[in-house]
């Protein structure tokens, strides 16, 4: 896990929805997709780079996959984010617009 990982998993509004929604208990993929109007393999894909940045784990249970919040894996961001003292330690949105108004023309 390397904050570059774990920041541009975060950088996307569907993975940030994903997180919020994993708060409340595991699920499976079919039911992480649900709300979403793309298909299951682009849900696949984001739910692949939320793995691989480890905010996340899945397990396949029977023949449903599940998957977890990693709450830990923030910690290295949250740290982070902590340092600068302005931000609430899961204040991405108010981090997101802070980078807008530092970087307002992105790369």
């Amino acid at each position: 896990m390397t904050l570059d990982a774990i920041f541009a998993a975060l950088s996307d509004p569907t993975r940030r929805a994903i997180l919020t929604m994993l708060l409340e208990d595991d699920m499976a993929v079919t039911d992480v997709a649900e709300p979403f109007e793309m298909s299951l393999a682009a849900i696949s894909k984001h739910l692949t780079v939320l793995a691989d940045a480890g905010l996340i784990s899945q397990e396949k249970r029977g023949r449903v996959k599940w998957c977890k919040l990693e709450p830990d894996a923030m910690r290295a961001a949250t740290v982070w984010i902590q340092g600068f003292g302005q931000f609430d330690p899961l204040d991405f949105d108010a981090f997101e617009r802070f980078l807008a108004t530092e970087l307002p023309n992105p790369p």
